[in-house]
């Protein structure tokens, strides 16, 4: 090798620019106050990361729009990200319109949906919550966290299923995750739709009570992603598997025994979620405490031996199918859901990666029957107009 060419290997190498490794080392990585933030904390913590080549720097952000912010602006390399952020991002839905892309899902099942005690008792007393809802004499206030979001997508399906339209008889505000129990605290709201650890706050302090879990509306369901701009994936290939390789050694790692109890009290530092760790451990450990009814109480899962990370395409096009269901989108979003699903999640990529960390590939999404009785699964996904045009509750606008 001539000194010329030798300088400019040498360079390289020093810039993370090497054939081997990444070709960015140093990752700002975004995450919300959440118990499902907890593979980005133990990557941090146990710095998985270095041994792939990165380091990881995380940013607590306030609130999902900031995350959206920071990933279009290009401040956040990466970040813990509500899957339909990513899709709402994708298709241009109340806000700027960025390629964007889902490299892994980071958890499946672990929100809920908590309500003020009366309106609880109310549910209770009259087994049915449209008549509970009806008996407070006005529209109800629910919050959920962000408009193209898991917990707004939801909650809406939550309260279509039980002949209620989101659209009409209920009041839908954002607040973000952390706000939650302040916002119940200070009143006029009536439930709420979030992540943990928020709803195990409010009930502890009397101010609200679990009346859903999110395994309730939609078994196994994916809710956070490892999400990032698609230029990142296509200027950074090599960084990008590496960052999927140190998350799904941090999920890996979650799900060993003792290990969440552990990653709760790391959550409960105020630099990560700042809340009470007991109260955190419970729900992260799957104990919801006694909830009136049935309930298909599936705790938040982390890996699974990998079934929990692949990012399934359909699971894209569910979110899809229900902003075109609630009248976001035209049909024109639904006829290309398929390769708007195809270019987000980023398939090949993490199957390189969950190869070369020893971890099952399972590319096959399972069929899971959701709170209103409609299965969810390959076929439905194939015919994404019909599976729309099935719905009787949804906006005037879409059918």
């Amino acid at each position: 090798m001539s000194t010329s060419s030798r300088l400019v290997s040498d360079a390289q190498s020093s810039d993370g620019m090497s054939d081997t490794g990444p070709e960015k080392r140093h990752l700002r990585v975004g995450f919300i106050a959440l118990s499902d933030a907890a593979p980005l904390v133990v990557a941090k913590r146990l710095e998985l990361g270095h041994e792939h080549g990165l380091t990881l720097e995380l940013s607590r952000e306030a609130s999902w729009a900031a995350i959206r912010d920071k990933l279009i602006t290009g401040e956040l390399d990466a970040a813990h990200s509500l899957y339909g952020l990513v899709y709402g991002v994708q298709l241009g839905i109340g806000g700027p319109r960025e390629d964007m892309a889902v490299l892994m899902v980071l958890n499946r099942n672990g929100q809920a949906v908590t309500v003020t005690p009366s309106l609880a008792d109310a549910m209770t007393e009259t087994g049915d919550l449209r008549t509970a809802l009806a008996s407070l004499g006005r529209r109800p206030v629910f919050a959920q966290t962000f408009p193209t979001g898991t917990h707004a997508m939801f909650m809406n399906y939550w309260f279509a299923a039980q002949g209620i339209d989101p659209l009409a008889d209920i009041a839908s505000i954002v607040i973000p995750p952390a706000h939650m129990v302040a916002a119940m605290e200070e009143g006029g709201l009536d439930g709420f739709c979030c992540g943990e650890p928020w709803h195990a706050v409010a009930q502890a302090r009397g101010l609200g009570r679990t009346v859903a879990v999110s395994s309730d509306i939609w078994p196994n369901h994916p809710e956070k992603v490892l999400a990032c701009r698609r230029d990142f994936v296509t200027r950074y290939p090599k960084t990008a598997q590496a960052l999927v390789r140190t998350l799904l050694s941090a999920c890996r790692w979650l799900d060993m025994p003792g290990h969440r109890a552990e990653a709760a009290g790391w959550l409960a530092e105020p630099a990560w979620v700042g809340a009470p760790r007991d109260l955190i451990a419970a729900r992260l450990l799957g104990d919801f405490g006694r909830l009136s009814g049935r309930h298909a109480l599936l705790p938040v899962s982390f890996f699974d031996e990998g079934v929990v990370n692949y990012p399934h395409p359909s699971d894209g096009m569910w979110f899809v199918a229900q902003y075109r269901r609630w009248g976001m989108v035209g049909d024109e979003a639904v006829t290309g859901a398929a390769r708007t699903a195809a270019a987000v999640n980023q398939t090949a990529l993490f199957e390189a990666a969950a190869r070369a960390e020893g971890v099952p590939v399972v590319s096959s999404p399972a069929s899971e029957v959701l709170c209103d009785g409609n299965a969810w699964n390959a076929a439905r996904a194939a015919d994404l107009a019909a599976y729309v045009d099935g719905f009787a509750i949804r906006a005037k606008s879409a059918g």
